[in-house]
């Protein structure tokens, strides 16, 4: 059930019997509960359309609107607002009807085809803490398109090309003398530091480098096995990464660079032949006036350069293509950090432009801020350098392991290793996936950590205190049929915020902004504890039908929290 969606439609109808069927129908939440659980703000809107006060409007809005199944008032305040009080039996008889839905009342949306870019690391390199943000976001993002019953198309266009590489083989084919494969990789960062010396300083080795290079781009069989055993060995890396982060990404969605290398070509001379593209001081580039600065001059996007080498751009041409081609999306996301929007902006205008996409295929750049260390400053170790992914999570579940071992002593070592892990793992990804993704945050273990807050560990501790009710009530929540009643004001705050759950995956599906779950999800755990004080549910005073109708509530918050935490991919515990 979307409650949202309901009021919209019934102010629809509404508006369509006041002979205004266009105007919008703006419904909101209410931000206090005296001003109701939702208000109609549209009655301002058509003061000139009708010519008539804002306040006769909404009493003429009244008197057409069909809420009485609903609503259990409705009233006019201020200018012209439309405060709606939902009523408690409608609401207590929805909750009712998704008590045992594992979906909780949430329906499938039209399916879509959605293609969803995220993650995407450099292979030359091991995943940093750069590739956090993309990665939690995005498999998030994916996780609510599934569940809305939308065909996600994982792409992880992970970086395994360019002339970088020339240099990491040349390095390897020497390593490979003394030692395997496995061996000379087995830390990526080192292995590229050591052919950078080399590259730098060695003679003759930056020319036999660029040797390998050209190797590499013309196909050498010999050159294209040594690259192919580098790249195995550097998304085995990446896997290791993705299991410990709980994301579900797998080989089968690598969609790299070099994919795309036999389309490249085809781009650059498509875009000439269709006068898009020009010669410009050897290189061929793209003059977009859409993006012209303050002196006119049009933004320059280059897709080869004057020695023949392709960019970013002619591959990000090359992925609409088959994106929106071959693989039909209906909407292209791109979880990329916020510095590459103007890139994006661009690639889509010239592919628009090319007929790589239909008019109604979406192309969504969806940016995010950065990751920053308690100076403000991007996340770096002390010594300046970059802060590998894998040591990050490692350093998340020992921390995680210290403060559980001093809050609980009943646990066994192996149950106090798998609570470490999920609270440790789940309050790295929650303490990014709760912030706005546009925006930039401060890294800070403390607060993450902390059983206070918005942060995963209360939420994980919110739902074990949920299954720790049943427990001691000796009830299983699935033998629950009782009536709800909905009787107290906790009570009913928090079946309102049970029914907008829907609501709430719909605006993640349709923004690519988790954070929206993870307040909400901190909204109704803090709501339960306000009604668990409230509204006794195990003392002997309480009579049968009501702990009933309160332990349904708690089945209610317990599976949506689980639901809701597990669509962020962090895990639950039964006991802490």
């Amino acid at each position: 059930m979307n409650i949202h969606s309901l009021l919209v439609s019934r102010f629809k109808q509404a508006l369509t019997q006041m002979q205004v069927p266009d105007a919008a129908a703006p419904v909101t939440r209410s931000a206090r509960p005296e001003f109701g659980d939702y208000q109609f703000n549209g009655a301002m809107g058509l003061a000139k359309t009708l010519k008539q006060k804002p306040r006769d409007i909404a009493q003429m809005i009244l008197d057409n609107v069909e809420l009485n199944d609903v609503a259990a008032k409705l009233e006019i305040a201020g200018p012209g607002f439309i405060n709606i009080h939902l009523h408690d039996g409608w609401l207590a008889n929805q909750c009712e009807l998704i008590l045992h839905d594992p979906r909780m009342g949430v329906a499938a949306q039209p399916q879509q085809n959605v293609v969803v870019d995220y993650s995407s690391p450099n292979l030359a390199k091991e995943m940093h803490v750069g590739h956090l943000r993309t990665t939690i976001i995005g498999d998030a993002v994916v996780k609510v398109l599934e569940f809305l019953g939308h065909k996600v198309i994982r792409q992880n266009h992970m970086g395994d090309w360019g002339t970088q590489f020339g240099m990491l083989l040349a390095h390897l084919s020497d390593k490979l003398e003394e030692e395997v494969a496995e061996t000379a990789l087995s830390d990526l960062e080192d292995f590229y530091r050591e052919a950078k010396v080399r590259f730098d300083e060695e003679d003759g080795f930056a020319e036999r480098a660029r040797e390998y290079v050209v190797k590499l781009q013309s196909g050498d069989d010999k050159c294209i096995t040594l690259w192919k055993q580098f790249i195995d060995i550097s998304i085995t890396h990446s896997e290791e990464v993705y299991e410990k982060l709980n994301v579900s990404l797998s080989r089968s969605d690598i969609m790299g660079e070099s994919a795309y290398n036999d389309d490249l070509a085809f781009v650059v001379a498509d875009l000439k032949e269709k006068g898009i593209a020009v010669e410009d001081q050897g290189a061929q580039v793209v003059f977009i006036p859409e993006l012209a600065d303050k002196e006119g001059k049009p933004a320059v996007y280059i897709i080869q350069k004057s020695g023949g080498g392709y960019l970013y751009a002619t591959t990000d041409l090359a992925a609409m293509r088959y994106r929106s081609g071959k693989l039909d999306a209906d909407r292209t996301l791109i979880l990329t950090d916020a510095r590459q929007a103007l890139h994006f902006k661009q690639t889509e205008i010239v592919g628009r432009k090319a007929g790589y996409m239909q008019p109604e295929q979406s192309y969504e750049h969806c940016p995010f801020g950065m990751m920053l260390g308690s100076d403000g400053k991007p996340f770096k170790t002390r010594t300046g350098g970059t802060v590998k992914l894998v040591e990050l999570l490692d350093e998340a579940v020992e921390r995680a392991g210290k403060l559980i071992a001093e809050r609980s002593s009943e646990l066994s070592a192996e149950e106090l290793n798998d609570v470490a892990r999920k609270v440790g793992i789940g309050a790295v990804k929650y303490a990014d996936l709760s912030k706005n993704r546009t925006t930039d945050y401060i890294f800070n273990w403390d607060t993450m950590l902390s059983f206070e807050g918005n942060t995963a560990p209360y939420l994980q501790y919110a739902y074990t205190r949920v299954k720790s009710i049943f427990r001691k009530a000796g009830i299983a929540p699935t033998v629950l049929n009782g009536e709800i009643k909905l009787e107290q004001t906790q009570e009913h705050a928090l079946a309102v915020l049970l029914m907008q759950f829907e609501e709430v995956v719909g605006v993640v599906a349709k923004e690519a902004t988790p954070h929206v779950l993870c307040t909400y999800l901190y909204d109704l755990a803090s709501a339960f504890m306000s009604f668990y004080e409230a509204c006794p549910i195990l003392k002997d005073t309480v009579e049968d039908q009501t702990r009933g109708s309160r332990l349904a509530l708690a089945a209610l918050v317990a599976n949506t929290l689980q639901q809701g935490l597990t669509l962020l991919g962090i895990e639950t515990l039964e006991k802490m």
